[in-house]
């Protein structure tokens, strides 16, 4: 169906599809809620409890009859759906010691595998760039290697960015959340006034007397140039720690196999390769298993690797050379730069592999807790890393030569094979920590409309951040093993492993001076400092691998610029098709004209049909009455919306409105989640949910109208009430102190029998017709006259990703027989 003009740009295209299958569970991973808010210039085309008295029209005495009396318009989108039971989410702030404890044992082996496998490259590559001539050498590397560890995982990460978490969630897009719910600078258009009365959406926000904060969050909400900026910052961040999750794996598992490389004749480059390949399909192959069960089986392992490490490292101290503890001493990274000048400045792209694995102490939050991540670092990572490289710069001092496998040549002979069985099985876990956050990152993305929709499996029944993603790490898996086919060793990849790494980290730096300018109040001198000292070192390392670009540095600059790209077009198609379903959406003028009978047969049944607008009547609502010959008696149309929280308390999940006169029988249900929620109801439990939260709705509905005391007169179109309105309770007994008791008891008797009546009503749809889910496909495509940049994006890329994301129908998983589909096409 075409027409002329505007109408065109709505009703370009029309299907209606009713597909049959089995029955499933209703399972969310990943419906990405794209709905949004934006102001409405048109009060008719909003939504109100109000019934048929909200428009006062000739010729409508009808409505008038049933209607008598209009309530006061309440935007009964805070209306809650009162509590609902289910469980409670679970907070790892409130675990008690012993289960802390036991978090930090577990993130041993899904945390902090890269940091802990960093001592089987890291000398290796430095003295591939600096060749050791004296002891100054040696010993500015380890000083440079344990003040970089320092300075970033431990003076950063543990005691500053850790505490910039989101209720309990980390990551770049975690930050970005903090950010968008103090200032309005998100370009995603999701955001409603009702959102902010989320209790877990109150910040602690800085005093009227922080001007400062004041003037920096004005100035980003009226420019939408840094908006766009923090956006495309936040994108670079997530595309690297994708990146990260490629590398990692390559890496860690080619070091720990080429330990073989000297000790087996006739082991050699091509062994490593097809050995390093047949470890990473199978690292990947038991992902599904989930992060829990697998911590469970790695971090004895990796407890085991650390103990190694230190066990080695005094060991080494004590039997060859126990003064590089000189080290200690700052003075010697000066040493080892006057000596070394230019050569000592490319030393830093191996210094910085010391810290790889860093950002996923952040990343991987969501899995664990922020105590039992900062036990497990301070007590056991952190010295036993310094230990471990003591060690070897005390053994490099006697061995000069041995820098190429300096890790297996430091183990006494006696325990290699020992050793080389835990390093193996330590790489293999090393990788986890970036596999883990790479899902967490994905996940984020998708809930605040930056990826496209994917398949998301929860494994743990207890903890909400435990997840895997088929599609993401089987890609993962095809990378990696393309990586170790092509480059073959881990120098050209160590090259690229460091701009990645350095990446992720100057984003982090960025968004969390800003979470400290914005929200924490923190004064402005230590706010600066933040960015002066960690900027500054990130800054360094990031020109010295970026020197790297051609011999290996280009890998993960092209993996986030891809990344980049698609997270960027979904996420401007997105905002594009929303804008144009908001205006194109049904006027209410043409829905009183219509009629309750809505210009159709009304048939016993409730549609629930599935739109991302928050307010007005989405246009394909249209589609659906021109297609079918009769529609439901009750019609709710549901919005799926992410906002910008980890997680919605499920008493505050659902936001009831009605949607035109009470004899329409149409509302709107606004069930909110956060980008950590899981949605894993079996569908008739959703259904009967719904269904009693639209009965408490009505009821407090109904209690609400008896307690208004201008039951008689009728509102103009377009009055309610301000914002201060939806911070006190509904029922308030002063708001009926002028109202005479008989005209109270006459009211109240009126408004209790059209609530049983509707009640009833309610429950015969469903107990009569059931529930059919109607599911409105929108496809977006650019105007004849826009450029051809756009149209290359928005008619092909963008289609592409659209054609090839999850659907909406799969993620719900909902019964086939009962969909309806029904598609429109909408010119941008």
């Amino acid at each position: 169906m075409e027409e002329e003009g505007a109408a065109g740009d709505r009703f370009e295209e029309c299907s209606v599809s009713v597909s049959g299958g089995g029955e499933s569970r209703w399972v969310n991973g990943s419906e990405t809620g794209e709905s949004s808010d934006l102001k409405d210039p048109s009060p008719l085309d909003g939504d109100g409890i109000g019934g048929g008295g909200e428009f006062e029209r000739d010729g409508r005495g009808s409505f008038r009859r049933r209607f008598p009396k209009k309530p006061r318009r309440v935007n009964s989108l805070d209306v809650e759906a009162m509590e609902v039971g289910g469980i409670s989410h679970h907070h790892s702030r409130d675990l008690p010691t012993w289960q802390t404890l036991g978090l930090a044992f577990q993130t041993l082996g899904v945390v902090y595998g890269d940091l802990g496998t960093s001592p089987l490259y890291v000398f290796a590559d430095v003295f591939s760039r600096v060749p050791i001539e004296s002891g100054v050498d040696i010993l500015g590397a380890l000083s440079l290697v344990m003040y970089t560890i320092a300075l970033i995982p431990l003076a950063k990460y543990v005691f500053v960015v850790l505490k910039a978490n989101d209720n309990g969630e980390g990551g770049t897009f975690a930050l970005y959340s903090l950010i968008c719910r103090y200032a309005n600078v998100s370009v995603l258009p999701n955001r409603q006034t009702a959102d902010e009365h989320i209790s877990s959406y109150r910040l602690q926000l800085p005093t009227p007397e922080l001007q400062r904060a004041l003037n920096i969050k004005e100035t980003l909400e009226k420019t939408s140039t840094l908006q766009t900026i923090l956006l495309l910052l936040v994108l670079m961040g997530t595309s690297m720690v994708i990146g990260d999750g490629i590398l990692t794996p390559a890496i860690s598992v080619m070091s720990a196999v080429s330990g073989l490389h000297g000790e087996i004749k006739g082991f050699g480059e091509n062994s490593v390769v097809i050995v390093s390949i047949i470890i990473l399909v199978v690292l990947f192959s038991i992902q599904q298993f989930g992060t829990g069960k697998m911590s469970f089986l790695f971090a004895p392992i990796l407890a085991l690797w650390f103990f190694s490490l230190g066990s080695i490292g005094i060991h080494n101290l004590v039997k060859h050379d126990i003064t590089v503890l000189r080290a200690l001493n700052p003075a010697y990274i000066y040493y080892f730069f006057r000596k070394n000048s230019r050569d000592a400045w490319s030393a830093l792209g191996g210094c910085v592999l010391c810290i790889t694995g860093a950002e996923a102490m952040f990343a991987d939050l969501g899995h664990f807790s922020v105590r039992s991540i900062q036990v497990a670092f301070s007590c056991v990572v952190f010295p036993c890393l310094l230990l471990a490289y003591m060690g070897q710069a005390a053994y490099l001092m006697q061995h000069p030569q041995s820098t190429s496998r300096i890790f297996y040549d430091s183990v006494p002979s006696a325990l290699f094979w020992p050793v080389f069985a835990v390093a193996t099985l330590s790489a293999m876990i090393a990788s986890q920590a970036m596999i883990s956050a790479t899902f967490s990152c994905v996940k984020q993305s998708m809930a605040l409309g930056c990826f496209p929709r994917l398949k998301i499996v929860h494994t743990s029944r207890r903890l909400m951040g435990q997840i895997y993603i088929p599609v993401i790490n089987w890609f993962l898996m095809v990378m990696c093993v393309i990586v170790v086919a092509i480059f073959r060793s881990t120098t050209d990849i160590a090259n690229a492993y460091g701009i990645a790494e350095v990446g992720v980290m100057i984003a982090t730096t960025t968004l969390v001076t800003l979470v400290m300018l914005l929200i924490w109040q923190t004064n402005l001198l230590l706010a600066l400092c933040f960015p002066l000292v960690f900027g500054s070192v990130e800054l360094v390392y990031l020109s010295a691998v970026l020197s790297k670009i051609l011999q290996g540095g280009w890998l993960p600059l092209a993996f986030a610029s891809a990344f980049l790209c698609i997270m960027y077009t979904w996420n401007y198609g997105s905002v594009l098709k929303y804008r144009s379903e908001m205006r194109e959406k049904i006027s209410m003028d043409l829905m009183l004209e219509l009629g309750s009978s809505l210009g159709t047969v009304r048939v016993p049944g409730i549609g629930l049909l599935y739109n991302e607008l928050v307010q007005g009547i989405p246009s394909i609502f249209g589609q659906f009455l021109l297609s079918l010959p009769a529609i439901h008696s009750t019609i709710v149309f549901v919005c799926i919306k992410y906002v910008p929280v980890p997680v919605v308390p499920q008493g505050e999940r659902f936001l009831f409105r009605r949607v035109c006169p009470r004899d329409y029988h149409m509302f709107r249900c606004v069930a909110r989640y956060g980008y950590k929620d899981v949605r894993k109801e079996d569908h008739r439990a959703f259904e009967q949910l719904l269904v009693e939260s639209l009965e408490r709705f009505l009821r407090r509905e109904a209690q609400e109208n008896a307690l208004d005391g201008d039951g008689g007169g009728l509102e103009p179109p377009g009055r309610g009430v301000g914002v201060d309105a939806l911070r006190v309770p509904l029922l308030q007994g002063q708001r009926s102190g002028e109202a005479a008791p008989e005209r109270m008891q006459e009211e109240e008797e009126g408004e209790g029998l059209e609530y049983e009546e509707e009640v009833a009503a309610l429950r015969e749809a469903v107990e009569t017709g059931g529930f059919t889910y109607l599911m409105g496909y929108g496809d977006v495509r650019a105007r004849k006259e826009s450029v051809f940049i756009k149209k290359l994006v928005i008619n092909y890329f963008y289609a592409f990703l659209r054609r090839n994301c999850r659907a909406g129908a799969a993620s719900m998983s909902v019964p086939h027989m009962n969909i309806l589909q029904a598609s429109i096409t909408y010119m941008v």
